[in-house]
């Protein structure tokens, strides 16, 4: 049998913590020091982070646009200030100026995000769920590894606690906030999903909407996923209406639409039995991020029956974080939710509750074997194991960004300088 202890961190996030590398680091780790109290002596520990950790690192060094207060400005702030990088990308490429201002730095943002993360896993010494990031595709060309143009996925990657990769996950279905009319990542595709068998569970990743989603549980399951991790951020007031109806003449509160994610399909009775689902709190700029982090199985007899926010007691949650309001009442709590967002002025804005759950899980050994690696995690892992020819490529970038910057503007003067002749 597989004994092992199973967390969530429900971590708050301030732009701030995304400025600066230190900062990235301190934040990280500042979760995983949560943890280190609880890990179990004798057994495996498997850690959960949040979805789209990452994603704020885009910030990096721009601690001085933080004032323009929304990501919108800021986006076009950085966008304008990284202009020897961003533009190169922009023609090359063909993509959105959003996903261009991601893309330019994501050499270097990858390569910070994931030797923080192998730190962690090993200094630690658990199975880490990174979470999820903004990630290019990665193979390895020449000896040497080399980001492919254009994409750029909503990533979880999985590290065992000697920091080596176990393998990665991309989102499948992305909210409107992660398509062209946002942040513009790339989505991943249902046949890539995967499982890996592990001595914390045989691990099934579905990021956020994901695991509302049929065709990825189905996958999943089909494929012997015994523990599925569901990294989240929820970019709304826990207490509004849902976003992504099923039916959009009749909207339920948040809450209960979330019971058709991990704790609807560990209560299936069906292959997966456990499933953990960290949520990330906090205003970040201008959005909004609520949620109760919760880790599900099987409905036990002997456990008290408790649920999310204004949905009814039930069996199922093995650990459940509170709201910020246990009140009864509904139109309390929405209007408590609404204090909370970003923008409220309300005394209570940003009063989120953070949180920090575990519960001890048990499974028969697995009869799995390890996918093969993709190319994309075969570039990963060479990335880890030896950083600097990462860095060297994103230098390498950065020169010919550069280049090609000057030679536009010099193109452009010069055009300018002929129509001005002409003019006199």
């Amino acid at each position: 049998m597989r004994h092992f202890r199973a967390f969530a961190v429900q971590p708050k996030w301030n732009a701030r913590d995304f400025v600066t590398a230190r900062a990235f680091e301190a934040w990280m780790r500042g979760q995983l020091e949560q943890v280190r109290p609880h890990l179990h002596p004798s057994q495996p520990n498997l850690v959960v982070l949040t979805e789209l950790n990452g994603l704020p690192l885009v910030l990096r060094g721009a601690g001085w646009a933080l004032g323009l207060r929304t990501f919108k400005r800021v986006a076009l702030a950085l966008i304008v200030a990284r202009l020897p990088r961003v533009l190169p990308v922009l023609l090359r490429e063909q993509v959105s100026p959003i996903r261009a201002l991601q893309l330019a730095d994501s050499e270097a943002n990858a390569q910070l995000y994931l030797q923080t993360c192998r730190t962690l896993a090993r200094e630690y010494g658990v199975y880490l769920c990174c979470g999820s990031a903004p990630m290019p595709r990665l193979e390895v060309q020449g000896g040497r590894v080399r980001r492919l143009p254009r994409i750029l996925t909503n990533q979880t990657v999985l590290l065992d606690p000697q920091g080596d990769l176990i393998g990665v996950t991309d989102k499948v279905h992305l909210t409107p906030d992660e398509e062209g009319g946002g942040v513009d990542l790339s989505a991943g595709e249902l046949a890539e999903l995967r499982v890996f068998p592990t001595p914390v569970g045989d691990l099934g990743v579905a990021i956020s909407l994901d695991a509302f989603r049929a065709d990825v549980i189905d996958r999943l399951e089909a494929q012997g996923c015994t523990v599925l991790l569901q990294p989240d951020a929820n970019g709304a007031p826990w207490t509004s209406k849902e976003g992504l109806p099923p039916d959009p003449d009749h909207l339920r509160d948040q809450p209960e639409a979330w019971l058709e994610s991990s704790w609807a399909v560990t209560n299936s009775g069906r292959g997966i039995r456990y499933a953990v689902n960290p949520m990330v709190v906090g205003n970040l700029l201008d959005l909004t991020f609520d949620g109760q982090s919760a880790i599900t199985g099987p409905p036990d007899p002997a456990a008290a029956p408790r649920s999310y926010a204004m949905t009814a007691p039930r069996r199922g949650f093995l650990a459940l974080a509170p709201w910020v309001s246990g009140h009864p009442d509904p139109d309390h709590l929405r209007e408590v939710g609404l204090h909370l967002a970003a923008g409220s002025g309300h005394p209570n804005e940003n009063a989120y509750h953070t949180d920090l759950l575990w519960a001890d899980l048990t499974l028969p050994d697995t009869v799995l074997r390890p996918p093969p690696a993709t190319p994309h995690e075969a570039a990963l892992r060479q990335l880890l194991q030896n950083e600097s020819q990462f860095s060297r490529a994103a230098q390498a970038s950065l020169l010919t960004g550069w280049g090609l910057t000057l030679a536009l503007v010099g193109a452009l003067g010069w055009g300018l300088r002929q129509v001005l002749r002409r003019g006199r």
